[in-house]
């Protein structure tokens, strides 16, 4: 089971996806654009501590974390 979390002003969400199953696959694919569309970074733990940044959808990602683009003042 893979996971989405989309971090937002009022904390996270979650999405569970099973990415063998090809319409949960779809669905977490077009998650994944329309949020980096809107402005969210996408990145995918690398190992302990670490994280890389992704600019295509991975299927095979485990764990997938959105964060809003920050507006300074």
């Amino acid at each position: 089971m893979a996971i989405q979390i989309v971090m937002d002003s009022t904390g996270d969400s979650r999405h569970f996806f099973n990415p063998d199953d090809a319409r949960e696959l779809a669905k977490a694919e077009r998650r994944f654009h329309k949020l980096t569309d809107a402005g969210f970074t996408a990145a995918v733990r690398t190992g302990a501590g670490q994280a890389s940044q992704m600019r295509s959808f991975e299927p095979n990602a485990e764990e997938t974390v959105f964060f809003p683009r920050l507006v300074g003042g």
